[in-house]
Parts: C-alpha cells; sequence; structure tokens
C-alpha cells in the first residue's frame, strides 16, 4: 500500500495568467499557497486478480487502462506504463469544484504515488510538468500550470511562466512573523455551491486568443492588470504590508471580473459587499469563479464581525493552516515488502 497528501491552494495573486491562451504571448506570473487542506491517494495490488479498479465518487473495475472512463487515472496510468493489477482510491478534505485546484491534486498526488510504486525518483519539477502535460496535452482541459505546480510544490510559491511554458519556481522571502500574520488575516467560507470550471476558461481563453472578438482586448487588459496587481501583491506581503495586500485583493476581484460574466453573480456580489462592510479589506471568490469558497483578508479587530456576518448569510467558515510540504509519501509498504522480499531471496541464495 502507498499512500501519497498532497495539499490544495489559495492565489494570493496573478490567477489567469496561467493559461497558454495569455502566457504563450505575454508571459504568466502567479503567486500562491498551499494549506493543510488535502486529497489522499492510496494505491494498492489486487490479491486474487490482475483487475484495474478505480474508486472515487464512482467506482470502476476493468480489465485494460483504456477502459478507464476517469480520464486523470486512466492518463497517469498510461504515462507510467501500467497495465494491470493496480488500485486506486481517492478521498479529499474538500470536494471538487469549489475552486482550490483538485484535479491537479488529483493528478500529481497519484502520479507522485505510481513513481513510488514503480521505485522510480522524480523531481518536484518532473512531477508538476508530467501533470500538466496529462491536462494541457493529452486532455486538452483548459487549465493553466499554476494548480500542478503548487500541488507538487506546496508552500508559497512564485510561477514565472515563459512563453514557450517553461516554469520557472521561485521561494519569496516572508519572514515568520509576516507568515503567521497573514494566515491569520485570512478567512475562507463556503457559499455552499460547486461549479465546473471548464465553461469559463474556455470563455476566457478564447476571448484571450480570439483577437476578432469583441471582448479580446477587455480580457487581455484585464490580464495585463492581474498580472502587475501580483507584482504589487508578492511586494506588499514580502515587506509586511498586509493591509496594502488586502486592498489589492479588492482590486484584482474587481478586475478579475471583467474576465466573464460567469465569475461572479448577484448572489456572490452581495456576499462580498458584506464583507467589505463588515471589515474586510478585499476578497475574491477562489479559483475561475462562478462559487466554491470566498476568501476575504480581515484584520483581526473585526474578523468575529466578519464571520458572524457571514454565518448569518449561510456560510461557514473553513479554518486553515499554511501547508510548506507540497505532494508527499506518508506511507509506503509496498516497497518495504519488495525490499524485504529481495534480502529474503538474497539470504537464501548466500549473497550479501
Amino acid at each position: 500500500m502507498i499512500i501519497t497528501r498532497t495539499p490544495f491552494r489559495i492565489t494570493l495573486g496573478g490567477g489567469g495568467t496561467d493559461l497558454p491562451s495569455y502566457y504563450s504571448d505575454f508571459g504568466g506570473f502567479v503567486f500562491s499557497v498551499t494549506i493543510d487542506k488535502y486529497m489522499y491517494i492510496n494505491l494498492n495490488t489486487p490479491i486474487v486478480d490482475d483487475l484495474i479498479r478505480i474508486k472515487y465518487s464512482k467506482y470502476e473495475e476493468v480489465s485494460k487502462v483504456d477502459e478507464i472512463q476517469h480520464d486523470l487515472a486512466r492518463e497517469a496510468l498510461k504515462l507510467m506504463k501500467i497495465q494491470d493489477s493496480i488500485e486506486i482510491q481517492s478521498m479529499a478534505d474538500i470536494p471538487s469544484g469549489t475552486g482550490l485546484g483538485s484535479s491537479g491534486c488529483y493528478l500529481v498526488g497519484l502520479l507522485n504515488g505510481l513513481h513510488c510504486y514503480k521505485n522510480a525518483n522524480v523531481s518536484r519539477q518532473e512531477l508538476a510538468e508530467e501533470a500538466c502535460f496529462i491536462e494541457m496535452n493529452v486532455l486538452k482541459h483548459p487549465v493553466g500550470k499554476q494548480d500542478q505546480y503548487n500541488a507538487s510544490f506546496g508552500g508559497f510559491t512564485i510561477l514565472n511562466i515563459d512563453r514557450d511554458g517553461q516554469v520557472k519556481v521561485e521561494r519569496p522571502d516572508i519572514s515568520e512573523d509576516v507568515i503567521d500574520e497573514l494566515e491569520s488575516s485570512l478567512l475562507v467560507y463556503y457559499t455552499h455551491t460547486t461549479r465546473s470550471t471548464a465553461e469559463i476558461l474556455k470563455e476566457q481563453s478564447k476571448a484571450a486568443e480570439d483577437k476578432k472578438s469583441s471582448t479580446h482586448k477587455i480580457v487581455v487588459d484585464s490580464l495585463h492588470s492581474i498580472k502587475e496587481i501580483g507584482y504589487k501583491t508578492v511586494d506588499a506581503i514580502t515587506k509586511g504590508n498586509l493591509d496594502d495586500f488586502g486592498k489589492l485583493m479588492d482590486v484584482h476581484w474587481r478586475t478579475k471580473k471583467k474576465l466573464s460574466n460567469k465569475i461572479s453573480n448577484s448572489s456572490i456580489d452581495d456576499l462580498y459587499e458584506l464583507g467589505i462592510a463588515n471589515g474586510a479589506l478585499g476578497g475574491k471568490i477562489l479559483g475561475a469563479g462562478g462559487g466554491g469558497f470566498m476568501l476575504f483578508y480581515c484584520p483581526k479587530v473585526y474578523q468575529s464581525d466578519l464571520t458572524r456576518t457571514m454565518a448569518d448569510a449561510g456560510l461557514r467558515r473553513m479554518r486553515f493552516k499554511f501547508d510548506f510540504d507540497g505532494s508527499k509519501v506518508m506511507m509506503n509498504i509496498f516497497n518495504r515488502r519488495q525490499s524485504l522480499q529481495r534480502e529474503l531471496k538474497l539470504a537464501l541464495s548466500g549473497k550479501k
């Protein structure tokens, strides 16, 4: 048995510029942090047969990889050249479609476990790129590169994305005191809605690519602004100017809504303005938008008011801490068993 644990992420700046429709022309920039909410992947080998079993919200039992309906699991097994005799089970602290990068977490965690299963070493960069290759090149999902890299590396990450898609990962220099204050000043609430990001991201990508589109200039100019706000966000946080960061979040949210009319709605707008009226300096819907979790930056003095107001509106707060581990193997009994079997064979053969 192999168990991996992979963290979900919160984007702090630059979200949306990691899509190829934008970075292929202008380069991308994303600043994020992972949190202690995780995707768990459990790998095992069947005892009585050579079938493939995939357990998630559905249950699949097939004899061939091509028969697997779960596209991420199918393509991960193909990439790793695993044809049969494996069981994959996934569990998560957070439901999918809530804006915290669940598909990237699943794929990175699965690939990490499969590399361990094959007793092969892989770097965090390679792990992230394998996941990007599957989602973006093989499956043609309308996603960017931040989720896979954040899931793999963990912690605070700055992603500088070249026009050719190459990603350089940097670690911002943030003091422990600032990290503690930021962690306690970010409040996340569940809106009780989930959504597919595909439609929103497809619309955004199409507008960014199609120069004849009526929304092309609005989308591209908005993404330019979001990238610039991302640079300012890193500067504010590294210098410990967290209230400035909170105000930048407000500017970011109002800019982000220009990317698509599906990012927000009257209900989300009302909740956001309610948060601002009760002490938050800024906030946004996490991920592509449309629902999921709402993030606020709120000074401590106003947090009880904000949480009480959100509770009255039916929103539950999700408490969290930052994660600094990235995707990791939590248990590896399989390779330990293999090692013991090899040692036993050597002992029986008289070799050391």
